[in-house]
């Protein structure tokens, strides 16, 4: 087998296009010391902002196989394209490293014909951060709730304060799945962390908990007066 690039270890990041949301990204996965990341944008002002925050940074074309390879990036397992603006850029970009059979690949896209491109090319996985806030934010805006993550498959886990109805019940009293259709996971009490919630659990109108569920249902359980 031949040997990995020492840019490329199991343990790295390729990060492909160093604006606000790379740059972000870059960043955090420096933050914690486990991961290296090779950040790559045709700007060199952007990366020479962050040629000392990142693993290596580095002015390149993405969209010419020949220069990636150089980078070694062939042999990486793990790469984000942050590419927004410049949509014959991103798909380009993508299209390479898909080619070069990495095995994950993220793409931003900031519209949804661009996100149907990327998924449609391959990318194993699309995002549309400004989209994606959006809607979360909404969510927050309109309902009692703490915080809110939706995932793909119309499923929701909420961050909400016990609704009237189940407070000083067990859990397994207020029969939230059939009542609700939703399951507390966990909750906490002023003063205390987290905890997973059990049946025996009996919730005060001052605790937080966290619910999952369908989106509907979580949407209207945190909604209960």
């Amino acid at each position: 087998m031949a040997r990995r690039s020492a840019l490329a270890s199991p343990r790295s990041v390729v990060v492909i296009g160093l604006g606000r949301f790379g740059r972000s990204l870059a960043l955090e996965l420096m933050e914690d010391g486990q991961v290296d990341v090779l950040g790559i944008d045709n700007d060199p002002a952007l990366v020479d902002e962050l040629a000392g925050s990142l693993t290596h940074a580095v002015v390149a074309d993405s969209t010419k196989e020949e220069a990636l390879r150089q980078l070694s990036v062939h042999e990486f397992d793990r790469a984000v394209v942050g590419i927004g603006t410049n949509l014959e850029a991103s798909i380009l970009t993508v299209s390479v490293l898909l080619q070069f059979g990495i095995r994950n690949v993220w793409a931003k896209a900031i519209s949804e014909s661009h996100a149907r491109i990327l998924t449609q090319l391959g990318a194993h996985k699309v995002i549309r951060p400004e989209h994606e806030m959006g809607l979360r934010v909404a969510h927050l805006v309109r309902g009692r709730m703490l915080d809110y993550i939706e995932f793909d498959d119309g499923y929701a886990m909420v961050k909400t304060t016990p609704p009237a109805p189940i407070v000083g019940k067990s859990l397994g009293q207020a029969k939230l799945r059939s009542t609700y259709r939703v399951t507390v996971v966990a909750h906490h009490s002023p003063g205390s962390g987290f905890t997973y919630a059990t049946p025996e659990t009996v919730l005060s109108a001052d605790d937080v908990i966290i619910v999952s569920g369908q989106i509907r249902d979580v949407e209207a359980f945190s909604a209960l007066a």
